[in-house]
């Protein structure tokens, strides 16, 4: 089997095991990392590799990237103890193929390989190299389609006169005043004469102010105070 190409005088050649389990699969089945260990110890025997350390996180989600045996895990690999991550199943690992793509990415640039038993990710081989290539594809596609229905999404709330984008802000002095003013009887034509007058700029950032837009902020503050 073809290894990565580590520096000898750093790496400690070996498997570093990676499983998990979630809270639910935590609660129903109290076996399911037992399980998961013993394949990857099975398989280091088959290849004649010693197991270094298994990193097991117990009732965490696979959507959480960030997660501490697995950052153990990945930092070990990192400073040269073990060659490779090994997971019995890789949606132990993750079920995002943008996150797998990341983690091959992330082991060719550090030099240590990933495997993953159930599926043909075994990037120590050619083989498994080459689907490493075609799950990165995929994971383009993926990004890709991601924002296609993003852009998509905002187009369509565009055409039914949303605004997007995070709503400007006035400071709380200016809408003070609006409030103030009109409650003492002034018009909405006087009020917003009156900030164009002492150039206060808009919530847009604009130098012109309309008496509609002065009594839509009078009124939006009424229903905040309600």
């Amino acid at each position: 089997m073809a290894r990565p190409r580590r520096s000898a005088a750093t790496a400690t050649p070996g498997i570093v095991g990676y499983i998990r389990v979630s809270t639910y699969e935590l609660a129903t089945s109290g076996l399911a990392l037992e399980a998961q260990q013993a394949a990857i110890r099975a398989n280091a025997q088959s290849r004649q590799m010693p197991v270094l350390a298994i990193h097991s996180d117990a009732g965490v989600s696979a959507r959480l990237v960030d997660r501490p045996a697995l950052s153990d895990a990945l930092a070990s690999l990192a400073a040269g103890h073990g060659d490779v991550l090994m997971v019995a199943k890789l949606d132990r690992l993750t079920r995002s193929v943008l996150d797998a793509t990341g983690l091959m990415v992330r082991a060719e640039r550090e030099g240590w390989g990933l495997v993953a038993l159930d599926v043909a990710v075994d990037t120590t081989t050619p083989q498994g190299a080459a689907m490493a290539q075609v799950l990165a594809v995929f994971a383009e596609f993926e990004r890709r389609l991601i924002g296609q229905r993003t852009k998509d999404a905002l187009a369509v709330r565009r055409s039914q006169g949303v605004k997007l984008g995070r709503p400007p802000v006035l400071p709380a002095a200016i809408v003070s005043r609006i409030a103030a003013q009109r409650r003492s009887g002034a018009t909405w034509a006087s009020i917003a004469a009156g900030l164009e007058r002492d150039a206060v700029p808009t919530a847009h950032g604009g130098s012109r102010w309309h008496a509609n837009t002065v009594r839509k902020i009078f009124l939006a503050n009424e229903r905040s105070a309600a």
